[in-house]
């Protein structure tokens, strides 16, 4: 019975949150005459509203601990929850034609997936763009991690349900305390966001699509207001801009307290964020030369060549360029960048650089030992020795996400799509990436996708968000075992 209540009581929490996220849209809507949309906003707020006053103000006393068990269960439905929310409006305002299309997008924005089954978003009213990018904002450094800087109310069951949400295999605090460090991850996170829209605004677009573009690059979403996504504004300025934001959307956030309180050595010394430099800026001088044929001259090749690597590596899936016309060698590029995505503690999505960088080492640990049987060889990460398990644990995680990988492709070719685009889409599901290769490409709408192959890319979507383990757990017997 605690344990229910405990459930609701988060639950209706996620709720009221994002219903009173529906403040920014309904703002837009005044502001553009959209009257006509108003009530889908309105509605799911007061409803949120209701439930929360029913279920948190008589229970606020109510104190509990969760157990690592309980802890799955509450994030996967907290989750669900949010992205029900996020669907109403877009549901209830016509935009989208059924609840199914409606979901995903909702589904797909919390995630930052960015995938839209919307042939076009230029025809949506504005206030429903804000609100499909405002998920991405929202899903980006994590409901659960919201809900715990603002309310003081889970206790010792706070860092459990931060972990679940978490990015990265390793998860630790900035602080002592696990509401302060989550208050700074989003007063950081609101800050670049803010830094970003104002610049946006100066290279040109209106105060409106900067808002709505800041929350998507920060969230690492890609959702746009514009069909051509940030490529119908054809702005360097612009394109640099959002491109210097997605890279470092890719970085732990954690990393950025340490800069503002001057622990710059922890920056550089941190294994991560050294791999991740050096990965993107590898790739982008590939890509760009890659480029060099396909555009004639430098400055575009760097441009459009960085713009991408940015976008790909962060999980954003912005786009300026159709890459599928680009020459085959800068496609492979990107395509090895869809396995590896951005920094544990980012909005990014994918495996992470940090599983790599553990494999890498303990790939060198392994042929030394052939050459030393009776040597002793750990893994060291940021100067320091990792942990022994670390290894088991992202093998364990490789081992899920290609399987999982492996089954939304099957699924994928079910619903006949070629074998190429299951295959790209499915990796682009799982890690959070958005556009794919083949018949889903950047430029290409899921709304031909058959509803079953759309229930089922949700579910990917939201495993692939949570780090398999939330969603997956509950299909393991271990997990039902007392």
């Amino acid at each position: 019975m605690l344990f229910v209540i405990s459930c609701l009581k988060i639950i209706v929490v996620i709720m009221a949150i994002v219903g009173a996220a529906f403040f920014i849209p309904i703002g837009v809507a005044l502001y553009c005459g959209e009257s006509q949309v108003l009530l889908s906003f309105i509605i799911p707020m007061i409803v949120s509203i209701v439930f929360f006053l029913a279920v948190y103000i008589p229970t606020r006393k109510v104190k509990f601990r969760l157990s690592i068990r309980q802890t799955f269960a509450i994030v996967a439905l907290c989750w669900i929850t949010a992205s029900f929310m996020g669907s109403m409006p877009l549901y209830l305002s016509g935009s989208f034609p059924t609840f199914t299309d409606a979901f995903f997008e909702s589904v797909s924005g919390f995630t930052t997936t960015g995938c839209s089954v919307c042939p076009s978003v230029q025809d949506l009213p504005r206030s429903i763009n804000i609100c499909r990018c405002l998920t991405h904002w929202l899903g980006g450094m994590g409901i659960v991690t919201l809900t715990v800087a603002l309310l003081p109310l889970l206790g010792i069951g706070g860092f459990q349900l931060i972990k679940a949400e978490t990015t990265g295999p390793e998860k630790g605090k900035v602080t002592a305390r696990i509401t302060t460090t989550a208050k700074i991850l989003w007063l950081i996170y609101a800050g670049l966001t803010a830094i970003e829209a104002i610049l946006l605004k100066i290279c040109g677009m209106d105060m409106i699509d900067a808002i709505t573009h800041a929350f998507s690059t920060l969230g690492t979403g890609g959702f746009s207001s514009r069909n051509a996504s940030i490529g119908s504004w054809n702005s360097p300025a612009i394109d640099y801009v959002v491109t210097v934001f997605m890279l470092l959307s890719g970085i732990n956030f954690s990393l950025f307290y340490y800069l503002i309180v001057r622990k710059v050595s922890d920056i550089f010394t941190n294994s991560e964020f050294r791999y991740y430099s050096a990965i993107v800026i590898t790739s982008i001088i590939a890509v760009t030369l890659c480029l060099l044929p396909f555009f004639k001259n430098i400055s575009d090749s760097f441009r459009y060549g960085a713009f991408q690597v940015a976008s790909i590596i962060s999980t954003t899936g912005f786009g300026t360029s159709d890459y599928i016309l680009w020459p085959s060698s800068a496609q492979f590029i990107l395509f090895i960048l869809f396995f590896i995505g951005g920094c544990s503690g980012s909005t990014s999505g994918g495996i992470k650089v940090i599983r790599w960088v553990v494999l890498g080492k303990q790939l060198r640990n392994e042929s030394e030992r052939m050459l030393h049987p009776h040597g002793v060889f750990s893994i060291r990460l940021d100067g320091r020795p990792g942990r022994k398990d670390i290894v088991f644990n992202v093998a364990a995680f490789l081992f899920l996400y290609l399987a999982l990988l492996m089954i939304t492709t099957f699924v994928g070719t079910l619903a006949n799509l070629d074998l190429w685009t299951a295959f790209t889409a499915s990796a682009s599901m799982v890690g959070n990436i958005g556009p794919a290769f083949g018949g889903l490409g950047p430029t290409e709408s899921f709304s031909v996708l058959p509803n079953f192959l759309k229930w089922w890319y949700c579910f990917a979507m939201l495993a692939g968000r949570l780090e398999l383990y939330t969603m997956l757990i509950f299909f393991l017997p271990v997990y039902w075992k007392k």
